[in-house]
């Protein structure tokens, strides 16, 4: 009897082995296999702590595998520890088990986008941020921001937020995404008040930042920021009040409703560059590179003036008979429907 069963070994060893090929074989068809995904595909939110087995169970659930064992065999048999990462993941047809798997593991989740477009304030940021899908609310102490972002307590925080397409995903929060473009624009102005010309009358990186701001709220045609920075740099270097439309606005607020009078020229706010030399105190927009470029940049020149005619580009002068002339021939005129003497945001 022991003689037979020592004969027999080796053949129960072969089916075994032969078995377990198939099985094997079986299982990894089914891995390769397509997943029942709708044709517009969906969504799938991994939940933090989850693993493969309660993934593939949902999945199941919800009609998306006929069953869950093969996985679990799989997994018994194959011996590798899978770490998914939590998240959304987006299924589409043709996915198998095997390929979400890898996508679980390389952690490919949903990536949602929003953009700050250049020549925004800080608070046009913050209300964009709070109707963003899909991001959690950490920002409940605006005031406290600075402070958040690593700036001095006190500090304001218009533009210092780089003008870009973000990406989040979720779980991340409104102050994630700040602290990206915080970093952005910290790393674009070092970097390109690195590369600056000589002579430029500003005694720091945020001083330029500044300039760029009011270049940026200035300009209507991307073409001309160079100009309109030379024009504000040879003003300053001549100690000649900036008398810039949009500073005077932001210090408005919300008092400005779309039609800057007279009044609003002579009333002492920091902003008021038509009553104070220099720079206001703090950015009115943010800039995005091309502004900040500008403003460390300027067009070489011998223009003091320049006056919108209208269709968001303008006409520079060097003297004020010029820019008189120029005010009378593209603003005193009667307007037309299309006329405008700011740039559109």
């Amino acid at each position: 009897m022991r003689k037979l069963l020592l004969k027999a070994l080796p053949v129960f060893t072969l089916l075994l082995a032969l078995f377990a090929a198939v099985v094997w074989h079986g299982l990894n068809l089914w891995m390769d296999a397509p997943m029942r995904i709708p044709e517009a595909g969906l969504v799938y939110e991994v939940r933090a702590g989850a693993g493969v087995r309660t993934v593939f169970a949902d999945f199941e659930k919800q009609g998306l595998v006929k069953s869950a064992d093969p996985m679990r065999w799989y997994l018994r048999l194959h011996r590798k520890p899978y770490r998914i990462n939590a998240g959304e993941y987006r299924l589409q047809q043709g996915d198998t088990p095997r390929t979400l798997l890898q996508r679980f593991e390389s952690g490919q989740v949903v990536q949602y986008a929003i953009t700050f477009p250049e020549g925004w304030t800080a608070a046009q940021v913050l209300a964009a941020l709070q109707a963003a899908p899909n991001l959690k609310r950490e920002l409940t102490d605006v005031a406290a921001l600075a402070g958040l972002l690593g700036l001095p307590e006190g500090s304001s925080i218009e533009g210092w937020l780089l003008p870009e397409t973000y990406l989040y995903h979720k779980g991340l929060s409104d102050l994630d995404v700040l602290r990206q473009a915080f970093q952005a624009m910290q790393a674009t102005l070092s970097r390109l008040w690195a590369d600056r010309e000589e002579g430029l009358p500003y005694e720091t990186p945020y001083e330029a930042l500044i300039m760029a701001s009011l270049v940026e709220r200035e300009t209507g045609v991307p073409e001309e920021r160079p100009a309109i920075a030379g024009v504000f740099v040879r003003r300053l270097q001549k100690n000649m009040r900036l008398q810039t439309d949009p500073a005077v606005i932001y210090g408005l607020g919300d008092r400005y409703q779309g039609n800057l009078t007279r009044a609003h020229l002579k009333e002492p706010t920091p902003y008021n560059t038509y009553t104070n030399h220099g720079l206001p105190p703090t950015p009115i927009a943010m800039p995005g590179e091309a502004a900040i470029h500008a403003a460390l940049h300027p067009q070489a020149g011998d223009t003091l003036y320049f006056v919108a005619k209208g269709d968001g580009s303008h006409a520079f002068s060097a003297t004020l008979a010029e820019h008189e002339a120029a005010v009378l021939k593209y603003q005193v005129r009667q307007r037309n429907s299309d006329y405008r003497s700011s740039p559109k945001r």
